[in-house]
């Protein structure tokens, strides 16, 4: 019996669903079971098998027949607990705070990088994991991790010295197409992102001890070997 996330993809774009479909396969622990372009194909998805094939709704506001909250709407008024995670190019504070009070598990803003959609799928997967636990929450603190975990300040802060939004665009230059397949050097990543080579290999380091990348040495270069950094 497989414990992988069930991802439906709802985007109007072709190439778009495409795109987030491919996105959400290269994450370890997910899988896309089925693609809509439009609410109505969405919905009639959901209903199939009362949506339990379903765990996970990577949901565009902007559809051609219904707007997105108007999904979800129909979604918790049907009795529907399927997790949403928007991915929209909405703005709207309006729209954002009405998300959130629909149940929306978390809001991507288009267009983004690869590294910010996994840590938004990564995030859910540990929040879930802890969610469908068996038992009881022994304390306040437990239930405040699961809240830290899916909201984006779970585990352990970053070190003295170090920013979300500045491991972000590490993250983003190590992880964007074939850069990913071949490694950067704290060279190439310092080039890429704007900031000093020690700066980027204190970055990169960082993301190989906390597991997010893997640490080799690049021959063929004069003089020692070069270490170059590949995500994980």
């Amino acid at each position: 019996m497989t414990t992988d996330i069930r991802v439906l993809v709802v985007e109007d774009e072709p190439l778009l669903a495409e795109a987030h479909s491919a996105y959400t396969e290269r994450v370890p622990g997910f899988v896309v079971v089925g693609v809509a372009h439009t609410a109505r194909a969405a919905m009639a998805a959901l209903r199939a098998g009362g949506g339990g094939d379903v765990d996970l709704v990577l949901l565009d506001f902007r559809l051609p027949d219904l707007h997105g909250l108007d999904v979800c709407r129909a979604l918790r008024a049907a009795g529907s607990s399927v997790d949403v995670l928007a991915v929209t190019s909405a703005r709207d504070l309006a729209v954002v705070r009405t998300a959130v009070s629909l149940g929306v598990t978390h809001y991507l803003l288009k267009p983004f990088t690869f590294a910010a959609f996994r840590d938004k799928l990564e995030r859910y997967a540990d929040y879930r994991a802890q969610a469908l636990a068996d038992g009881e929450v022994a304390a306040q603190h437990e239930v405040d991790q699961m809240f830290a975990t899916l909201r984006g300040t779970a585990g352990h802060s970053l070190p003295k010295g170090l920013d979300a939004q500045t491991l972000d665009r590490v993250r983003a230059a190590l992880t964007d197409g074939t850069r990913a397949e071949v490694g950067l050097s704290a060279t190439e990543v310092s080039a890429l992102t704007g900031i000093s080579r020690v700066t980027a290999r204190r970055y990169l380091e960082y993301l190989v001890t906390v597991d997010r990348a893997a640490r080799t040495p690049r021959y063929g270069t004069p003089g020692r070997p070069e270490v170059e950094y590949r995500p994980r």
